[in-house]
């Protein structure tokens, strides 16, 4: 018998998934279509788990409430013929006529924090029903663990960003070459499991680490190819800007495999090389390579002895490991919570029992212990452990795969953690020297435009955004990179017209969101950014700015209101906070001491001191520059 079924639309998947994962950390067996396997008839499976199922969550978006949310309201309409329908809603919107008899369950704007009161309504509204009592001490809601600036700002950079793999541009471009661009969509899975999903996406996105280390090609990353996956190619290529799109299709059986590939002019939808390739399973590592020297000759580019080394840097001969390696990346590109984390762990230390120098999963396993350290961390003390972890594995992938750009930006992102800030820059100025150097392998903020930011390098920093966006056009994360830069320099005006943009792109996205209020309140638009911050919610470092607009509005009791969420929610995770409300306030001496303790933390907040606008009241003050001084900014 099912427990808990989860009724949604199909298009809504992501964003249902950290509800799933969210009711699964408590204990509760759900069950939606992702379980559905290979062979399956997915209608009679659906319907079998919906008929034995004790409670039906029925997700309620503006898709599903839409015209094309028939099977949203007939699976609905079983449940509550059966009595177990609990209905959820995730956009603002009300149930179809005939479904909103019972009271729907808010979750419009909630993020997947568990300890937040509408998942603790949702939680036990699904335990009442199946029976389960609360298990947590006295019945209170579990408490979320303390998000510092590490899950902020570097933790999205470091957290997954060499699991995800490469797809950047070649920042350094050949003199005298003319740089051709390219997208690579991703593959379609013909293998008729949706399980296999994973490789037919990961095999795309080894093609792109493959093609941004030849030079001469600009190949666009993997946030804005995946964007556009259901686009038609003149479509995509326009959204993306490139000439080329290489475009394919995959299907896996146990003995073989066939890989199909299509180079395609972006501008006329004309065929410009195309191949298929039926290979045993164990040579899908040899086809990559193949395609990838196929599209240089279509471009007639020349690849020397060099630059083909340059195409397997840091991967593996085994298939198998590399097969693992795809699954720990499909896990991390979807997901940022501890479980599925420990999920792609265990991928990733099967791929390297199977060969220990695999430069890929060293990588991997390092940025996997930083995000665990950065973003996860039960303690300051969990959190060096993990650090230490991760630098461990970050040397060890630089050793075996010395020119692998991913190798070299791990270990920039951790040592920067670290508040280790001349090796760092030196790991990403050696990062910046070779093929396919970017930072940005993920879709989160680029660690190293953060760090030239930091260091006061407003140019190089700046020019880099812009590279960036121009490879990753419609990664909404950039444009909040980007604002960053122009913030850091007090142009707030002009950051609010790029946050904009990202905000366009990515309209869930909460730190598009919460930058979006802070530019509005130093542009003196208090009660505007009031209202944002109020809408925003939830417990993160964007409550100390929420803090300062109260002060700044002559709101004392809510500025000291917001200090108590912070010190609730965050505790001792948030000095550089607390450091930033005391300084706006006029307490100087709290926030020199709040900044003391985020130093004994090694907080990497502290990385902004530099440049952030928070603390410009304590500039002048001695132990502040005296902080400042032991951070050793490199110069």
């Amino acid at each position: 018998m099912t427990d808990l079924f989860i009724s949604y639309k199909a298009e809504d998947r992501s964003r249902v998934l950290p509800l799933v994962a969210a009711l699964e950390d408590q204990g509760i067996s759900v069950w939606w279509d992702e379980h559905i396997g290979g062979g399956d008839d997915w209608r009679e499976t659906i319907l079998r788990h919906l008929e034995t199922a004790r409670c039906v969550i029925v997700v309620w978006s503006r898709r599903s409430v839409g015209p094309k949310g028939e099977f949203v309201r007939d699976e609905a309409s079983r449940a509550k013929r059966q009595g177990t329908y609990l209905p959820v809603r995730i956009d603002k919107v009300d149930p179809p006529l005939g479904f909103g008899e019972m009271q729907v369950l808010d979750l419009a704007g909630w993020k997947g924090d568990t300890a937040h009161p509408r998942f603790q309504a949702v939680l036990a509204a699904v335990r009442a029903r199946l029976g389960i009592e609360d298990s947590s001490p006295s019945g209170r809601p579990h408490r979320s663990r303390a998000i510092s600036r590490r899950s902020a700002v570097a933790g999205g950079a470091i957290a997954a960003a060499a699991v995800a793999g490469g797809g950047a541009w070649l920042l350094i471009k050949p003199s005298g070459a003319k740089v051709q661009s390219i997208a690579v969509l991703p593959f379609a899975n013909l293998s008729g499991e949706p399980n296999q999903a994973y490789f037919s996406d990961g095999i795309a996105e080894e093609l792109r680490s493959a093609l941004a280390r030849i030079p001469g090609l600009k190949v666009v990353a993997r946030t804005s190819s995946e964007a556009v996956r259901n686009a038609d190619i003149e479509t995509a290529a326009s959204k993306l800007h490139v000439e080329n799109v290489l475009t394919g299709s995959v299907r896996r059986s146990a003995q073989m495999i066939r890989v199909s590939a299509q180079l395609i002019d972006g501008g006329t939808g004309t065929e410009r090389w195309s191949e298929v390739y039926d290979r045993p399973v164990g040579d899908a590592l040899q086809i990559q390579t193949d395609i990838a020297n196929m599209v240089a000759q279509a471009f007639s580019i020349h690849l020397g002895s060099a630059e083909r080394r340059a195409l397997k840097e840091g991967g593996t001969g085994n298939a198998e490991a590399q097969d693992l390696l795809l699954q720990a990346q499909a896990i991390v590109w979807r997901n940022d919570d501890a479980a599925s984390f420990a999920r792609a762990m265990d991928f990733v230390d099967q791929a390297l029992s199977l060969d220990p120098r695999y430069g890929d999963a060293l990588t991997a396993k390092a940025s996997i212990f930083a995000f665990l350290g950065g973003y996860l961390a039960s303690s300051a003390a969990d959190a060096q452990r993990k650090l230490e972890l991760a630098e461990t594995f970050a040397r060890q992938a630089v050793r075996v795969a010395p020119r692998s750009a991913q190798a070299h930006g791990a270990l920039a992102n951790i040592l920067w953690a670290e508040l280790r800030l001349r090796p760092g820059l030196a790991e990403f100025g050696a990062m910046e020297k070779l093929p396919g150097a970017s930072s940005n392998y993920f879709s989160g903020f680029d660690a190293y435009v953060l760090a030239l930011v930091q260091c006061r390098r407003f140019g190089p920093a700046s020019a880099r955004a812009d590279q960036l966006i121009a490879a990753d056009p419609l990664n909404p994360n950039l444009y909040s990179t980007k604002a960053i830069t122009l913030a850091s320099v007090r142009r707030f005006a002009e950051a609010e017209q790029v946050i904009q943009q990202a905000l366009a792109l990515g309209p869930d996205l909460i730190w598009p969101k919460a930058f979006h209020a802070f530019y509005l309140m130093q542009m003196g638009r208090l009660s505007d950014a009031r209202k944002e911050f109020t809408a925003l919610g939830g417990a993160g470092p964007w409550v100390a700015w929420a803090a300062v607009a109260a002060e700044r509005s002559g709101d004392r009791p809510e500025a000291d209101r917001l200090i108590a969420v912070m010190h609730k929610s965050m505790g001792d995770g948030a000095h550089f906070q607390y450091a930033q409300v005391y300084a706006q306030q006029g307490r100087p001496d709290e926030a020199i001491a709040a900044l003391e303790a985020a130093w004994d933390m090694r907080d990497s907040g502290l990385n902004f001191l530099q440049v952030d606008a928070m603390m410009d009241p304590l500039r002048k003050d001695p132990r502040f520059q005296a902080i400042v001084k032991r951070l050793d900014f490199p110069t």
